[in-house]
């Protein structure tokens, strides 16, 4: 199985996205997936088009990428993070 390039992104490419980060990383241990985790500022997520499998961002986007946008603010509020994860977790064994 290739190795899955998962974006992980706030606004600023810090705080929250570490946590998001440390996140994904537990779940492709469990799981036995192999993901590259890139974090980056939202900003930044155009330059990776070419390359990205997954974006992860607790930030606001309105850009159409070419691949799956996920919605992870639910790891700021602690409400629905299940579901998230859940989500992510899909998308990374495709």
């Amino acid at each position: 199985m290739k190795k899955k390039q998962v974006l992980v992104a706030c606004g600023a490419g810090i705080a929250t996205s570490t946590v998001v980060n440390g996140a994904i990383e537990d779940m492709a241990k469990e799981n036995n997936l192999k993901v590259d985790l890139v974090q980056i500022k939202i900003s930044e997520v155009g330059s990776y088009e070419e390359t990205a499998d997954l974006l992860v961002t607790t930030a606001m986007t309105k850009k159409e990428y070419p691949f799956p946008v996920i919605n992870a603010r639910s790891f700021l509020t602690g409400i629905g993070t299940d579901d998230t994860k859940k989500q992510i977790l899909e998308e990374l064994k495709k």
